[in-house]
C-alpha cells in the first residue's frame, strides 16, 4: 500500500503505543480497585450511551472523509456543518441516556448519577469530529498528538482517584474530561493548519444528511450487537458479571488501535483510487482484508492460549472467571473488524442503502442470542453469541445478499498467504 498510509498508521500506532503503556498501568490498577461491582456499573453505563452514539453522529462519522476528498474547495463549510449538527443531535441524546437508566435502573441513584455525568461524553464525541479532516488530508500525528496529550492528564486524574480513594461516580468523569481535551485541542490546531474557516450551511446540511442517512440505523445496530450483551447481563444477571466480562473486552480491545490505525489511514488511499485505478482500488481492498485477517487471527490465537496468565497479570485473581470468557470472546475480532473494511468498499461502491438490511439482520440476531444463551450459560453465553453474530453479519450476509458478493470476492482474495507475504517483503525493502 502507499507508503504515505504506513507512515499516518505509524503515527497513530506509536502514540497509541506510548498510551497504552500508561493505560497498562493506570487503568489495570483502576479496574482492581473499582472491582468487578463497580466496574461493571461503569461499564453498563458506557454501553447504554454508545447506543446513541449512531444518532448523535447521524452518519457522518462514515461519510465526512469522502466529502473532504470530493470537495477540497467546500472543507470549512463542511466541517462547520457536521460540528453544528452533532452537538445539537448529541444534547437530545444525553436527555434519552439519563431517561433510560432513570426508568430501567429506577432507585439506583448511584448509576443514575453515573449515567449523568458520563452522558457529557456525547456532547464532546461530537466535537471530535474534527478527527476526520485530518484523516482526510493523512495527518493523523495531530490527533493521535491531542489524544496523547489528554489522555496522559486523564491518566494523572485518574492517579488521584486512586490516591485519594474516590468513588466510581468521579471516575465517569475522567471520559468526560478526555474528549473534551481532545475535541478542543483538535479544534485549535485546524485553526493553524486548515486553510478555510468553519462555518455552517444549512443547504449543505440537508445534503451531507441525504448521503450520510443510510449510515445511522444501520450503525445503530451496529451498537446493539456491540453493547446490548453488556446491557443484558446487568438487568438478568448483575453488575458483578457484567464486570469479568467488561474486563475481557477491555483486554481485547487493547491492541484495537493498532487495527483503527490501519483502517483509518486506508480508507482515504481506497477511495480516491475508486475514483482512478478499478484495478489498483480492488487491489488495495483485498490488501487491507489480509492485513486486517492474519492481525487478528494471530491475535486471537495469543489471547485464547494465555488466557488465565493475561487475566492473572492485568486483573488479579478476583476476575479469575474472566479467562474463560476472554478465550471465547477473542475470537470474534477477526470478524467484527471485517465488517469495518466492508463498509469501505459499500461506502465507494454507493451501497449504503443495503447496510440497513445486513446490520438489522445483525441486531435481531445478537439479541436472539443473548437471549437464548446468557440464562444458560452467563458471560461466556454473551461471549458466544458475539462471536456468532460477527460471523453472520460479516460474514454470511456478505454471500447471500448478492449485491454484496463482490466485497466478499475481496475478503476470499486476501486469504492467499501470499497476499500479506508481499506486503511484508514490500515493507521490510521499504525499511
Amino acid at each position: 500500500m502507499k507508503n504515505s498510509v504506513f507512515k499516518n498508521a505509524g503515527w497513530i500506532i506509536g502514540c497509541k503505543i506510548i498510551q497504552s503503556l500508561i493505560n497498562f498501568v493506570i487503568g489495570l490498577l483502576t479496574v482492581r480497585y473499582l472491582g468487578p461491582s463497580n466496574y461493571g456499573s461503569l461499564t453498563y453505563v458506557m454501553s447504554v450511551a454508545a447506543f446513541v452514539v449512531p444518532v448523535m453522529q447521524l452518519g457522518l462519522r462514515q461519510t465526512l472523509v469522502k466529502e473532504f476528498v470530493q470537495r477540497p474547495d467546500r472543507e470549512g463549510e463542511i466541517l462547520g456543518t457536521a460540528l453544528v449538527l452533532n452537538v445539537i443531535s448529541s444534547l437530545f441524546c444525553m436527555v434519552g441516556c439519563v431517561a433510560f437508566v432513570a426508568i430501567a435502573n429506577a432507585g439506583e441513584k448511584e448509576t443514575l448519577l453515573v449515567c449523568v455525568l458520563y452522558s457529557f461524553t456525547l456532547l464532546f464525541q461530537a466535537t471530535e469530529m474534527t478527527q476526520y479532516w485530518f484523516q482526510s488530508k493523512l495527518l493523523s500525528k495531530y490527533p493521535s498528538i491531542a489524544g496523547l496529550c489528554a489522555y496522559i492528564v486523564v491518566a494523572l486524574y485518574k492517579t488521584y482517584l486512586l490516591v485519594t480513594h474516590k468513588g466510581v461516580v468521579l471516575f465517569a468523569l475522567s471520559n468526560v474530561l478526555e474528549y473534551f481535551l481532545i475535541s478542543v485541542i483538535l479544534l485549535v490546531i485546524y485553526r493553524s493548519v486548515g486553510n478555510q474557516k468553519l462555518s455552517f450551511d444549512r443547504r449543505l446540511g440537508r445534503e451531507m444528511l441525504s448521503r450520510s442517512k443510510y449510515y445511522i440505523i444501520p450503525s445503530l445496530m451496529v451498537m446493539v450487537f456491540q453493547h446490548t450483551d453488556r446491557i443484558m447481563i446487568k438487568l438478568m444477571i448483575g453488575e458483578t458479571e457484567t464486570g469479568f466480562y467488561s474486563a475481557a473486552i477491555t483486554c481485547i480491545g487493547m491492541s484495537a488501535f493498532v487495527f483503527a490505525a490501519v483502517i483509518d489511514s486506508a480508507r482515504p488511499v481506497i477511495l480516491e483510487e475508486r475514483e482512478r485505478n478499478q484495478e489498483q482500488y480492488e487491489r488495495r481492498m483485498v490488501q487491507l482484508y489480509s492485513i486486517i485477517t492474519w492481525m487478528s487471527l494471530a491475535q486471537s490465537v495469543v489471547m485464547s492460549v494465555l488466557a488465565k496468565p493475561i487475566v492473572h497479570v492485568l486483573y488479579g485473581d478476583a476476575y479469575a472467571r474472566t479467562a474463560a470468557i476472554l478465550s471465547v470472546a477473542v475470537w470474534f475480532v477477526t470478524f467484527s473488524y471485517y465488517g469495518s473494511v466492508r463498509n469501505i468498499w459499500i461506502l465507494a461502491e454507493g451501497k449504503q442503502k443495503y447496510l440497513l438490511g445486513i446490520n438489522i439482520a445483525g441486531a435481531m440476531a445478537n439479541v436472539l442470542f443473548n437471549l437464548l444463551l446468557i440464562p444458560r450459560f452467563g458471560a461466556i453465553g454473551a461471549a458466544v453469541a458475539s462471536l456468532i453474530t460477527q460471523f453472520f453479519t460479516n460474514v454470511i450476509i456478505g454471500f447471500l445478499f448478492r449485491p454484496i458478493r463482490p466485497n466478499n470476492d475481496l475478503m476470499l482474495k486476501s486469504l492467499n498467504p501470499r497476499v500479506i507475504l508481499e506486503i511484508i517483503s514490500r515493507t521490510v525493502h521499504r525499511i
